[in-house]
């Protein structure tokens, strides 16, 4: 299940969707609005997304997961517009039978969402404000 939302990401939900009775792992990533980056004090994130191309280039990390690991089930959930510190921007949960695969490929859609996916974060400051790479 893929999903770009305005709306907070209920956790649970996105563990669920990834739950599966051939599963001995799910591994969740859970990516948080931090306070702080390069020493500037956030105070909040605002995302912005091509919705439609997104929720095809998620399909595609989801896809290509699921040819190089024994992936059971993939949920990928991502918030867009403003978002607070501590509010939860991105949920990745994969299950697969060992532990392992469900570590490496949550890691590499995280990784791989983060270069190629059209969502664009902007970083608030106290005092400014700057779009920011993914990938700096």
């Amino acid at each position: 299940m893929i999903k770009i939302t305005d709306q907070p990401i209920n956790i649970s939900e996105v563990i669920e969707l990834a739950n599966a009775d051939g599963a001995g792992a799910i591994d969740v990533f859970i990516g948080t609005v931090r306070n702080k980056t390069q020493e500037k004090q956030v105070t909040q994130l605002e995302f912005e997304a091509y919705e439609g191309m997104a929720v095809k280039e998620l399909e595609k990390i989801a896809k290509s997961a699921k040819s190089k690991w024994p992936v059971e089930k993939i949920a990928i959930y991502h918030r867009k517009g403003i978002l607070e510190i501590g509010e939860v921007a991105v949920v990745i949960a994969v299950s697969t039978p060992h532990r392992k695969d469900a570590f490496e490929a949550c890691q590499f859609a995280i990784d791989t969402l983060k270069e190629t996916v059209p969502i664009w974060k902007k970083e608030v400051f106290e005092g400014g404000e700057e779009w920011v790479s993914a990938h700096p």
